[in-house]
């Protein structure tokens, strides 16, 4: 991850595109121990989490927020891992100020995908693993779901059913009514048309499903996809403890 600040992250460098998350993403961690984080990672990168916790004066409580947000898992194999050298991280005596103690690792089993995605929306409101969407996909299949990237290759006029996020609800006032939502999942995202009438129908799914199944007919006007809506139901539910952020009416 990077600091608010900037500079390069404390992980090995990867031959492969990596997507970097700034500190300031991490919530409870604040920004004085963020920058204390920069500097002494550019002096050189940390060797373990004591070292971490040492060189930039972390407290239990910012090395845990860390963790959390899966920030430690270069230095410590998973979250799990994480959160346990989060916990065991004491303030050295004078005489051992500059020792690195090492410890076997415990045996903790890493964390299964969904934990992890859970997790990481919980730190900081995304996830750089699986989309949640992803590690659904073939309970959305047996729905009847199809993708984002599937709708590309369907017709002007096509009846379809798409299972999406909702990362957006808008409700212009030239509008009159309407209600245009932005679904997302793995392969993309969707706009969707609700009108007057179907808001008031399904006025609780409008405003409070996270994860919609919208049965519609698919448009096409100008090269612009459109999803206009008939049937909308509350799929919520499926994400279990998943909780998932939406710009609503902004």
């Amino acid at each position: 991850m990077e600091g608010r600040g900037g500079g390069q992250a404390w992980q090995k460098t990867q031959r492969s595109p990596a997507l970097r998350l700034g500190l300031r993403l991490v919530q409870g961690l604040g920004e004085a121990p963020a920058q204390r984080i920069v500097a002494a990672r550019q002096e050189r990168p940390f060797r373990s989490v004591d070292d971490l916790a040492r060189r930039a004066t972390l407290d239990t409580r910012q090395l845990d927020a860390l963790a959390e947000a899966g920030a430690l898992k270069t230095l410590t194999g998973h979250r799990h891992r994480a959160r346990w050298a989060a916990l065991g991280v004491e303030s050295p005596l004078p005489l051992l100020a500059d020792a690195d103690p090492v410890e076997a690792d415990p045996l903790l089993t890493a964390p299964a995908p969904g934990e992890d995605c859970v997790a990481d929306y919980r730190a900081t409101g995304l996830t750089l693993g699986e989309h949640p969407l992803a590690l659904l996909r073939t309970r959305l299949r047996r729905a009847g779901g199809v993708t984002a990237q599937d709708l590309l290759a369907h017709p002007h006029g096509r009846h379809v059913r798409h299972i999406g996020l909702v990362i957006t609800r808008q409700h212009p006032a030239s509008a009159r009514g309407t209600v245009f939502l932005t679904l997302e999942d793995e392969t993309g995202t969707v706009n969707a048309i609700v009108w007057p009438t179907l808001v008031q129908r399904y006025r609780r799914e409008v405003i409070q499903g996270r994860l919609l199944e919208i049965r519609g007919e698919l448009q096409r006007v100008e090269g612009v996809m459109h999803l206009v809506a008939r049937r909308l139901v509350d799929r919520s539910g499926w994400l279990g403890r998943l909780m998932t952020p939406s710009r609503d009416f902004c």
